[in-house]
């Protein structure tokens, strides 16, 4: 059989390009089959199947058959796999909306494995048909930002173009949605403004309103509130691996609603949800005091598991563009992320110091803790905004917990005890700060533990209580993110090695020995659940300024009748 297909070559004109249907692959895919295809016409026998073509409808005897979907990278011939499109047409079923569970963790390392990678479909003699990777076009972007994370972002099936978008150039109004034809070019918009990052296709049917497009998954994250803009091809750019369109949007058309694995669906005419982003980076040296920040505004889809790396992205290029990435330095990051919900807004508070690939920890971790909470569950925690301003000194601020030691070994109930604490620095820097202990009247005879520590120390301290006894409320989860340590200071910590408990989201140390029998036979219970081994009497601040404090120092001193 042979048919004509429909995509955009050049511009924003509809070309037809035919098709000769080789056969059909049955069952690939769970209830899903692939049409094999060769392709023909246009600049096609130059380029092979093109990326930006996903998505571009296919007629037989003037009835829709499906979408151009898959491709074999390096082929010598533009052969390529047809999505039905009855296949395409039930991902505009829409799923009943679930939260989804917490997955990132407080301490992850990628946030980009949260999102399911790209599949192939079919193996042979060492070539793999896969979906035809999404070209995403990234403006305002550093070129070392973009290689920093082309590795994850190819893994999920999509290929990072520098310089090549246009979402800076959208305007606030939505387009007329009778400028889109199945066959148009369309990108989606993951960031506008003075960064922008889009995914660019081809609309394959237009039912109404519904519009279906691309014939494969974009980022698989189900039900979704992406928008989407008309685009126009630049040009065209033939290459050995795979070539690719180069496009601009141009005007906003409507969202994305649903991304499967088989379609991305949406309407038309409908505004996504988006929300502001602001991020400032200014030098602290005294000399350039005076200087005005570099701040960086756009807006950012709200997706819990989008939105993280998204910003992740964002800050690597802003410090990337602003400030030196090689040689010591030091970071810190100060800001809040609103929540449309009505839950407290997520404080940041932290410094960074080292040597070399700063800009990847200092935009890794003030991310993490926005995807702990995004991905908590909490149907009402929504973003609503976020601000960040981040600090550049040109020399690494870092202290170490050096010495720590006491004014007595023993003391008695109601008598207070000493302890200084030593922090030490590069070139013979030196910090000295004394606490001053007083032991309680009635307290229990025996060893008493004296902890010098970094803020990471602590709080994982506290993160295991977590999830020993998880948050109840979105506003109990984004309180606790709040309590978190900065780790600016040093933090002394008396505790004993006894058990504590969580009542209540509260803890409670060193319970009387016959409230701790009771709370210790209620370990299945929801209201208290045994902590930690250590339970913590008390708890000092020690200012560094700003330092970064490391390290860990721990004594103890015997407590007499």
């Amino acid at each position: 059989m042979k048919g004509i297909g429909k995509t955009v070559f050049s511009g924003d004109r509809i070309e037809e390009f035919q098709v000769e249907i080789l056969g059909v692959l049955d069952n690939i895919g769970p209830k899903q089959s692939l049409i094999l295809a060769r392709l023909s016409g246009g600049p096609l026998a130059k380029t092979g199947v093109l990326q930006g073509m996903s998505g571009s409808p296919v007629y037989i005897e003037g009835r829709l058959v499906g979408a151009l979907a898959m491709a074999f990278p390096f082929s010598t011939e533009p052969i390529g796999g047809i999505r039905p499109i009855e296949e395409m047409l039930r991902a505009g079923e829409p799923a009943a909306p679930s939260p989804r569970p917490t997955h990132a963790a407080l301490w992850d390392g990628q946030l980009a494995s949260l999102v399911p990678p790209q599949q192939d479909v079919l193996a042979a003699g060492g070539a793999k048909m896969v979906d035809i990777a999404t070209p995403v076009s990234f403006g305002g972007f550093t070129r070392n930002a973009i290689e920093h994370f082309a590795p994850q972002l190819r893994s999920l099936g999509l290929e990072p173009c520098q310089g090549m978008g246009g979402g800076s150039r959208l305007g606030p109004e939505l387009g007329n949605p009778s400028a889109l034809q199945p066959g148009s070019m369309i990108s989606v918009q993951l960031l506008s403004g003075d960064m922008s990052i889009g995914a660019d296709g081809t609309i394959t049917s237009i039912d109404g309103r519904q519009v279906y497009a691309f014939g494969h998954r974009f980022l698989a994250t189900g039900s979704t509130d992406l928008p989407f803009a008309r685009a126009e091809v630049l040009t065209l750019l033939p290459n050995l691996s795979t070539s690719f369109k180069i496009s601009a949007a141009r005007e906003w058309m409507g969202t994305i609603t649903e991304d499967r694995n088989t379609a991305i669906a949406g309407q038309l005419g409908r505004r996504a949800a988006t929300m502001p982003v602001e991020i400032s980076v200014r030098r602290r040296a005294p000399a350039s005091a005076s200087e005005a920040p570099a701040t960086y505004r756009f807006r950012m889809v709200n997706d819990t598991i989008l939105s993280p790396f998204l910003l992740q992205m964002a800050v690597f290029s802003a410090i990337d563009a602003t400030e030196r990435t090689v040689g010591d330095a030091s970071f810190s990051v100060t800001g809040e992320v609103e929540f449309a919900g009505g839950a407290p807004p997520l404080k940041l508070n932290n410094m960074y110091a080292g040597d070399l690939n700063l800009a990847a920890m200092v935009s890794l971790s003030t991310a993490v803790p926005l995807a702990y909470v995004m991905q908590s569950g909490f149907e009402t925690l929504k973003l609503k905004r976020v601000a960040l301003e981040i600090g550049s000194f040109p020399r690494k601020r870092q202290l170490q917990i050096d010495q720590l030691w006491s004014s007595r070994r023993e003391v008695r109930p109601g008598e207070s005890v000493d302890f200084t604490v030593v922090l030490a620095g590069d070139n013979g820097a030196e910090l000295t700060s004394k606490v001053t202990y007083r032991v309680p009247i009635g307290a229990l005879p025996g060893p008493l533990q004296f902890t010098a520590a970094d803020a990471m120390t602590i709080n994982l301290t506290e993160y295991r209580q977590l999830i020993s006894t998880p948050p109840k409320s979105a506003a109990q989860l984004v309180s606790f993110m709040n309590a978190l340590r900065t780790n600016t200071k040093a933090y002394l910590r008396v505790w004993r090695a006894e058990p504590s408990y969580e009542v209540q989201g509260e803890n409670l140390p060193g319970p009387p020995p016959s409230l701790g029998m009771i709370l210790a036979r209620s370990q299945a219970s929801l209201t208290s659940l045994p902590a930690l081994a250590n339970s913590k009497v008390a708890e000092f601040e020690i200012g560094a300024g700003d330092m970064v404090v490391s390290g860990s120092k721990t004594i103890q001193v015997e407590v007499k009748e």
